[in-house]
C-alpha cells in the first residue's frame, strides 16, 4: 500500500439497510421524508457520505425506484435548503434479486455512488446474499455507463480476487474504493488479524474504508483508524447498540450519534473530518449530483 497523502477521514453513514426495524431501533428512518431529515442530521454531525436504502409503505425492504427517486429529491431538497453538501450512495442490494430492479434506479437518478457487492455469501446461515455472475456484469457496465463510482462491499476475501476479475475482464475503473464489512455471519470475523488481512491484499492506490457489524463496530473503528484508513462507516444498517447504561442495560443510539462518535474519536486519533467535496477528490469522483 502507497501511503495515505491526506489526513481527511471519510465518515459514511449506512442510515437503515434493508432489516432495521423500529423495535430495533426506534430512530431509524423508514420513509423518504424521514430519509431526508436524517440526511441533514448527519451530514451537519460530520457525514461525507450517506449510503440509502428505501422500504415499502409498511417499512419493508424494498427496490422501488418510486421510492428511491421520492428519497434522493427530497434528500437533494433538503440539503439544498440547508446549504448542506452530501454525496449520496444508492443500494443495488436492497431486498430484490431481480438484475433489472437493482439497478433501473441508477438509470434514472444516476448518484455519484452506488454499492457493488462482488461475491456471493451465506448470510447468517439464513439466506443467500446472491450476486450472480450475470448481475455483476450488469452492474459493472451500469457503473461505467452513468460514471457512478462503485463502493466494492467486501464480506470474505474471495470478493477481493472477483473485483479484480472485473477489473481486468470488464473494465471496472481504478483505483477502486473498497468498503470491508466485517462480522457478518458467513462472511469474515471482525478481528484485527482479519482487517490487517484485507489492507494487505489491497491494489496499490485503492481507497478503503471498514464498518464493523454488531459488536465488532467500536473495534473495526478503532483498529481502522490506527490503519490509516480512508473511512469509516457507521448506522443503524450495521449497528443499533450505542452503549450501555450504568445498570448494565443497552442504549439503542441514533444515526446522528453515531456520526458523532465517530467524528469524535478520527478528530483524538489526530484525523480531520473530510466534507463531500474533499471526499469527491479523494475518491476521485467528479460528479456533483446533490
Amino acid at each position: 500500500m502507497e501511503k495515505r497523502n491526506t489526513n481527511k477521514l471519510i465518515i459514511s453513514c449506512c442510515l437503515s439497510g434493508a432489516g432495521t426495524t423500529r423495535e430495533m431501533a426506534p430512530a431509524v428512518p423508514l420513509h423518504p421524508d424521514e430519509i431526508a431529515a436524517d440526511v441533514v442530521r448527519v451530514v451537519k454531525a460530520g457525514a461525507a457520505i450517506v449510503h440509502i436504502h428505501v422500504r415499502d409503505d409498511e417499512g419493508k425492504k424494498s427496490m422501488s425506484i418510486d421510492k428511491f427517486t421520492q428519497a434522493v429529491e427530497l434528500t437533494r431538497a433538503a440539503c439544498k435548503k440547508e446549504n448542506l453538501d452530501v454525496i449520496i450512495n444508492l443500494t443495488t442490494s436492497g431486498g430484490s434479486y431481480i438484475d433489472d430492479e437493482r439497478i433501473n434506479h441508477l438509470a434514472k437518478l444516476r448518484p455519484e455512488m452506488c454499492s457493488y457487492d462482488s461475491g456471493t455469501l451465506n448470510w447468517a446461515n439464513s439466506f443467500v446474499f446472491e450476486n450472480h455472475p450475470r448481475f455483476l456484469e450488469k452492474l459493472t457496465k451500469a457503473v461505467l455507463e452513468y460514471d457512478i463510482k462503485p463502493e466494492v462491499e467486501v464480506f470474505d476475501t474471495g470478493f477481493m480476487g472477483n473485483t479484480a476479475f472485473y477489473i481486468k475482464k470488464h473494465g471496472l475503473k481504478v483505483p477502486t474504493h473498497y468498503q470491508f464489512i466485517m462480522n457478518v455471519p458467513g462472511g469474515m470475523p471482525g478481528s484485527v488479524k482479519n482487517l490487517a488481512f484485507f489492507v494487505e491484499m489491497l491494489p496499490q492506490g485503492s481507497t478503503w474504508s471498514v464498518s464493523g457489524i454488531g459488536s465488532s463496530h467500536m473495534p473495526m473503528m478503532l483498529a481502522a483508524l490506527a490503519m490509516g484508513a480512508d473511512g469509516v462507516r457507521v448506522g443503524l444498517e450495521d449497528n443499533v447498540v450505542y452503549g450501555v447504561d450504568k445498570d448494565g442495560n443497552k442504549i439503542i443510539g441514533t444515526n446522528e450519534q453515531f456520526v458523532k462518535r465517530a467524528a469524535d474519536l478520527a478528530r483524538l486519533s489526530g484525523r480531520e473530518i473530510a466534507n463531500a467535496a474533499e471526499a469527491r477528490k479523494l475518491l476521485g469522483i467528479t460528479r456533483k449530483c446533490i
